[in-house]
């Protein structure tokens, strides 16, 4: 029986192989059964010796590429995801899942151990919410970046990304937290679909509109609307998005390959210093001293 890590790849690769658009393959065989042989003459010279055309070679090279890109987009998305997933990764040890001792959120999730900045520096809890949110965060960021490319190959990534997420998902919810049950996994990751898809449409409207929009549907989405939020991680992450958003698109698209991860090195932590820098209309004013107090005689 093949291993865990094996079906999924099989599946991955099964999807995408079926997704590609097959007319593709077939145009360029009919092409090239309709090269016609060089003519020859009766007399043998090294001149009648039939040499390749560079359409031929062309017909060829792009056959062999339709059929190799599906592979290269599910490792190219496999290696964005694991960046995006590794942000707010977290752990529960094997003694607390077998004596039955994980500690429990006031809404019942399992807590684990964390140790990414969204976990120390955003005060956020290491359990399976936290890590959903922050990855689809990262996710979105990518996501946002391949509506550039044209739409069949827009659709094959996004598509590839997204099977990544929930295919990790599933066994993070089975080796991890002990989820036996494939029915009741199975309606955990229709629940999470439909939050994948308001967080597109949240995220949107904040791209949109502006950075208050943006940063409520941060804090509703990855804060869970608290109320002890510290406004400073908000405007951070709102301005880290805008950065990363900026850096994705600069990138070309046939670097999108090996250039994505990149984009990810950048600390979120790093815009906490833009963030508590003054804004050049309030210099003059904090600069100024306070006056001082002067007591009224009683």
């Amino acid at each position: 029986m093949a291993c865990r890590s094996c079906r999924r790849q099989l599946a991955l690769l099964i999807r995408q192989t079926a997704a590609t658009p097959e007319i593709q393959n077939a145009t360029a065989l009919r092409r090239l059964v309709a090269i016609t042989p060089r003519q020859f003459d009766q007399r043998r010279s090294f001149n009648s010796t039939p040499r390749q055309s560079a359409s031929f070679r062309e017909v060829i090279s792009k056959l062999f590429n339709n059929t190799a890109e599906p592979y290269r987009i599910v490792k190219a998305t496999e290696e964005i995801y694991k960046t995006c997933a590794r942000e707010a990764l977290y752990t529960i040890s094997d003694k607390d899942r077998k004596g039955g001792t994980i500690p429990k959120t006031a809404e019942g999730e399992d807590i684990g151990e964390g140790k990414t900045i969204w976990h120390e520096e955003f005060k956020l809890a290491p359990t399976f919410s936290t890590w959903s949110q922050v990855t689809m965060l990262h996710m979105y960021l990518v996501y946002a970046r391949l509506r550039d490319l044209d739409r069949e190959a827009a659709r094959s990534w996004q598509r590839q990304l997204i099977d990544h997420f929930f295919f990790d998902a599933e066994e993070k919810m089975d080796l991890t937290h002990g989820i036996s049950s494939r029915g009741l996994r199975h309606r955990y990751l229709k629940d999470l679909f439909i939050q994948w898809r308001g967080i597109i449409a949240a995220y949107d409207e904040g791209v949109i509109k502006g950075d208050p929009v943006l940063a409520a549907a941060v804090w509703r989405n990855v804060f869970k609307a608290r109320e002890d939020v510290d406004v400073r991680s908000l405007a951070a992450i709102v301005s880290w998005m805008r950065l990363c958003l900026k850096m994705l698109d600069q990138i070309p698209d046939e670097a999108l390959y090996y250039q994505t991860q990149a984009v990810f090195k950048w600390p979120v932590r790093n815009e906490l210093t833009l963030v508590d820098k003054p804004a050049r209309e309030l210099e003059g004013q904090l600069s100024q001293e306070a006056p001082p107090i002067q007591k009224v005689p009683v």
